[in-house]
């Protein structure tokens, strides 16, 4: 069977981003994938480069260089999947999240453009499975003081139908909230400029404000020939209200974006 699995590394500090995503798939092989503000890049194999759970060392070539050291990660309480996790073998793709916030020193060098990582975060994620859904939305965002965002919505199929799909995670003050498919959420708006949930007491409220982004190679039955597009950096406000009552209002203009319709 056809498979792929990466981990995609979001790196930022003094307003610029640089992102990695590292995988490999039985048709294509291993790759390193890079964008930033500016561009994107593509790569085979890993070069000399080694991504640890303690930080990064980046070598490939004369195209890129660079030493990350993270500081201790925030995992989440339990696996994202929920108890999907027990079905993971009968779906198309599944989701991990490995840190959602973690403090970053260190630097890269990328063809001539020097990103000083002293001082700031970082977040890690993964997927694995045969393809991306071929519908889907994708954010994530560290804010400031402490607050970190991840939603992701897309049409999943399972076992001959098909239903929509969602997964957001919100680590603020060292509080992890949750808003799933499994913990009965509904998705009352989702476009690609906005997005609302309900679960319970919790109201969630997204607004984008998306740009064209960059080319990415992302998978399809196993072969990364299906190109998307990732902002690396696009406008999002994200409102929290628990019982009616604003729990944050946080606005960020370096937010990762993903939108296939």
């Amino acid at each position: 069977m056809s498979y792929f699995s990466g981990h995609y590394f979001k790196h930022e500090n003094n307003g610029k981003t640089i992102a990695f995503i590292v995988g490999k798939s039985s048709e294509n092989g291993k790759f390193i994938q890079v964008i930033t503000d500016k561009k994107s890049y593509r790569f085979k194999g890993y070069g000399n480069c080694i991504f640890t759970k303690n930080g990064a060392k980046i070598d490939i070539g004369n195209s890129i260089k660079g030493v990350i050291k993270y500081g201790k990660l925030t995992p989440l309480k339990y696996d994202i999947m929920g108890p999907f996790k027990a079905l993971e073998p009968l779906m198309e793709c599944s989701h991990s999240i490995i840190s959602m916030r973690h403090n970053l020193r260190g630097w890269v060098n990328l063809d001539g453009e020097f990103f000083d990582l002293d001082g700031g975060v970082g977040y890690i994620e993964g997927d694995r499975g045969r393809s991306f859904p071929k519908s889907y939305l994708w954010t994530q965002c560290n804010f400031k003081n402490d607050c970190s965002f991840s939603l992701s919505i897309a049409e999943i199929p399972f076992m001959g139908f098909k239903f929509q799909g969602c997964i957001c995670l919100i680590s603020h003050r060292a509080k992890e909230y949750r808003l799933a498919t499994y913990l009965g959420v509904k998705i009352l708006h989702c476009d690609s400029r906005q997005v609302i949930l309900r679960q319970g007491k919790y109201l969630l409220i997204a607004d984008i404000s998306p740009t064209a982004g960059h080319k990415l190679a992302a998978p399809r039955n196993g072969k990364m020939n299906r190109e998307i597009r990732e902002c690396i950096a696009c406008p999002l406000r994200v409102r929290f209200y628990e019982g009616g009552r604003l729990t944050f209002d946080k606005s960020s203009g370096r937010a990762s974006f993903e939108f296939m319709s």
